[in-house]
């Protein structure tokens, strides 16, 4: 059974391990850097859908069918599903699940879902509850742009620290067998600065992957020396620089092992997206579709999964509140 390790983090002793996983994403991460990574691409943003919403729902309906399509044969079958989106309610997650007969944990941590998502189900096998649960989450451009921002129609400016919400999707299933071991996780608090502006999440949201990486390093005992690689969900090129900031100003220098999923998914030269992405579908496809299938090729062994999320709502921001952040962090590592 898992057992508590220093002020928040949590060890795990049952093995819990991430069987198969599957990356969906829309056309513009299709022509980003990481477009080989992706199971399925979509050639528009409808997904074959009226709507923009329906087509998040379908996205991540497809994700999770090639999840378990790819599965080994005689694996166990997912008997929960964790997950949740940044649509109102997480409808787009709950219509996703709602055909599979599964019980559901409708989860909102923003765009840290995917790593709170895989918290949950790890400590519900870890715990002996589940023999397999299915953790997932996405996001889409226009869906979130037309909750959080303005419609499309509107073609507003878009601040140089503004982000690009991933149209995008990540599922990974969960068992004692498998790939990768969920090892340790720290699940993080909330860290509010009183940044109020919503263009600019990746300053908002690297104080708390600030915060959650170094007490994990504290209760653990471990450091950048002990990963192969450490990526955070989607702090964007601001939020990336922003935390190297403050980890070399306490005496940590990641280096090169430090990379963020905002950062990755697009290349920011040529692609019109300012800051980077962001989104619940940024850090679960680039999980789901780029570091696990690397972690399973032996690029690396260990890897600190660290994904970041702004707490805000529409109602929120039009009260004038701050943007309190969150993150979430998942160690994973191959054996042998």
């Amino acid at each position: 059974m898992a057992t508590k390790c220093g002020q928040q983090s949590i060890m795990l002793t049952n093995p819990v391990r991430i069987l198969s996983c599957a990356a969906v994403a829309g056309k513009k991460e299709a022509q980003g850097p990481l477009k080989h990574c992706f199971d399925i691409l979509s050639e528009d943003s409808y997904f074959g859908q009226p709507s923009w919403e329906k087509a998040e729902t379908e996205m991540l309906q497809r994700c999770m069918k090639r999840c378990l399509e790819k599965a080994p044969s005689k694996s166990p079958n997912p008997e929960l599903i964790a997950g949740g989106d940044l649509l109102n309610q997480c409808i787009s997650s709950a219509f996703a699940a709602k055909d599979s007969a599964l019980p559901y944990l409708g989860l909102y941590g923003a765009c840290s879902t995917m790593a709170e998502a895989l918290t949950i189900a790890a400590l519900l096998i870890d715990g002996g509850a589940y023999n397999a649960a299915l953790a997932m989450t996405g996001s889409h451009f226009c869906s979130a742009e037309r909750q959080y921002r303005f419609p499309m129609e509107y073609g507003g400016q878009r601040t140089p620290s503004a982000q690009w919400t991933v149209t995008g999707a990540g599922a990974a299933l969960l068992s004692s067998v498998g790939g990768p071991r969920i090892s340790c996780l720290t699940p993080g608090c909330i860290v509010d600065t009183g940044l109020c502006d919503a263009g600019n999440m990746g300053a908002a949201m690297a104080p708390a992957a600030y915060d959650t990486i170094t007490k994990h390093f504290a209760d653990t005992g471990r450091d950048f020396d002990y990963y192969d690689a450490v990526f955070t969900g989607d702090l964007g090129a601001l939020g990336h620089d922003i935390l190297q900031d403050l980890l070399q100003k306490d005496g940590l220098n990641p280096g090169l092992k430090y990379m963020d999923c905002g950062v990755l998914i697009y290349d920011l030269r040529t692609q019109d997206v300012h800051s980077g992405g962001s989104g619940c579908g940024c850090g679960a496809s680039v999980l789901c579709g780029h570091i696990i299938p690397a972690m399973q090729r032996g690029v690396w062994k260990k890897v600190l999964f660290a994904a970041t999320g702004a707490l805000m709502s529409p109602l929120s921001c039009q009260q004038g509140c701050s943007i309190p952040g969150i993150c979430h962090a998942v160690a994973l590592e191959m054996e042998g």
